[in-house]
This record gives structure tokens, sequence and C-alpha cells, in this order.
């Protein structure tokens, strides 16, 4: 049976006694995040009896809704809550503290529960480097990375890429103030690292050769949806990673394949955000149940 898609009405008249989690979204029917925090902490109940009551569930919430719905979770005790589109930046400012390694961000995408309010993290660079190790094998340290997008999913990523001494970071964006926004927030994070900004519709001409090219827009969630970026025009790159899982082959990861170059979906990235952030409310490593986590996965999208 598929996980319910929760609404704040049930978080309302929430009553369950067991140790809660939850992943919050707009729209969120989608998410495999339920089957794959589940499926771990079975596994880990059957060694610990402290896992036997614990549960994660799904919450359809608008952006309006926030506000009360963070208040109703930490009143109502949930031990964690996962943040996805379109709350990972609405909710930095309403958290009691912030971890200092998603400050930088300006975003976070992980809640954990304390008496004075949420304490707030962000573990999709954690993820995302995982993913780029695992998948691709290679990563950000002395590699030029040319970044799709600046929204929530691209503040975390920029961060880390910065943080794991890129060579260059460049950013692409559409709309010029969010662009604006993400550049000025990178601003304190490794000032020795050049950094740029510029519109996919048009394209320094001294992009470098060999770059990480990382897709944090939602471009590629539909089939009619055309790529972030003409890949073509762009240097040959070391490799193309996509941090959308579903569909696991997107208009930008066929034009990789397509010219033979290394690509990823971001399938194996969110698996290991979600163990961390697991860890982060279990104290149990993320490398413990990140294979746990990546079977319930590929099991949810065969589905």
């Amino acid at each position: 049976m598929a996980d319910p898609v929760l609404t704040l009405h049930e978080l309302e008249t929430w009553s369950r006694t067991g140790t809660s989690l939850a992943v919050l979204g707009h729209p969120i029917a989608h998410s495999i995040s339920p089957p794959m925090h589940n499926a771990a902490l079975a596994e880990l109940a059957r060694d610990d009896a402290r896992f036997a009551d614990w549960k994660y569930f799904r919450f359809d919430i608008t952006p309006n809704e926030l506000p009360r719905a963070l208040d109703l979770l930490h009143a109502k005790n949930f031990r964690g809550v996962n943040l996805t589109v379109p709350h990972k930046r609405i909710a930095f400012d309403r958290v009691a503290q912030i971890d200092p390694a998603a400050r930088p961000a300006g975003a976070v995408n992980t809640l954990r529960w304390a008496e004075e309010g949420w304490h707030g993290f962000n573990t999709d660079g954690y993820g995302l480097t995982a993913a780029i190790q695992e998948n691709l094998g290679t990563e950000f340290a002395g590699h030029h990375v040319i970044l799709l997008g600046a929204g929530g999913a691209a503040r975390g990523a920029s961060v880390e890429c910065l943080q794991r001494g890129c060579a260059s970071l460049w950013v692409a964006n559409r709309t010029r103030e969010n662009l604006e926004q993400l550049l000025a927030t990178l601003a304190a994070v490794r000032p020795d690292i050049p950094r740029r900004g510029f519109s996919p519709a048009s394209l320094p001409t001294d992009l470098p050769l060999g770059a990480i090219v990382v897709n944090a827009t939602s471009a590629g969630l539909r089939a009619s949806d055309a790529p972030p970026i003409v890949l073509s025009d762009l240097p040959r790159p070391a490799a193309v990673f996509d941090m959308i899982y579903n569909p696991p082959l997107t208009p930008l990861l066929a034009a990789a394949r397509d010219h033979g170059w290394l690509h990823a979906n971001g399938l194996s990235m969110l698996v290991h955000q979600g163990a961390k952030a697991l860890e982060i409310w279990s104290d149990v490593p993320a490398t413990r149940t990140a294979n746990t986590m990546l079977r319930a996965a590929h099991r949810a999208l065969a589905r």
C-alpha cells in the first residue's frame, strides 16, 4: 500500500504517540522519501527496539501553510522534518537555529526538534558529493563546475562545490534577480575561488573545458521540458549530473549520452541526503542506511 499524502488538516488532528518524521512539499505525491526512510527504519528496528515506533510520513503543504505546519509539527513532537520544493528557502528564516554548514546556502532541507524550536540543516551538499563520487568517479576539488539553476537545491550545491575546492563556479539561471541573489549569498564562501553568473540563453565565450555540469533546475521533470541548457553549446564537460531522478533519463542526460559523455541522474543524491538526514535525527551513520534506502528507492520507482 502506498504511503498516503497527508494535509494540514491531518496534522491539526494528529494524535500518534510514536516517533514521527515527515517530508513537506508542494506537490509531494511523487516523493519516494517515505518508502526509503521507512525501509531503513524497519531494518534498524530489527536490531534496536528504540526504532520500533519510528515512522516517516509525507504532507502536501503550500507555502502559505508552512508557518502553521512547522508550528504544529513542533508542538506535536515530530522528531524531524525534511523539506523539499518550494520550502527550502522559505523555512530558512523560520527556524530557531541554523547549522553553521547550512548558513551560507540560505536554505534548509532537514529540521531536527529541539525544545526552543527547530534546528535547520542542509544535507543536499553531502548527498551531491557522495553521488558524484559514487556514480561518476570524480569530485569537485580541482574541477570547474557549471551549475544550472539558482533555487534552493542550487544553493546547497553551490556552497558544497566551493567548500570542496572547485577550480571555478559558473552559475546559469534564466532569472537575473535570483542569480544575483545567489551570487551575493556566496560572496563570503571561499572568496579565493572564481565564480560567475550567466544566462543559459547567452553563453560566455570563456566557459571552461572539462567542467562538471550539474542541473539543479526542475527542467526535465516532464517529457515536454526543454533541457535547461543546450549541452552541445558547452565545451566538452568531464561529466553531467542531473539532480532529477524521475524520469531517470532527462533531456539533458539524453544529450550527454548521445555525445558519449559521462552522466548520472539524481537518485543516488536523494538517497545519500536522506541517509544523512536520518543520521541527524537518529545518530545512526548515513553509511549504514544508504544501501537499504537505495534498494527501497528502486522498488518504489518500479511501482
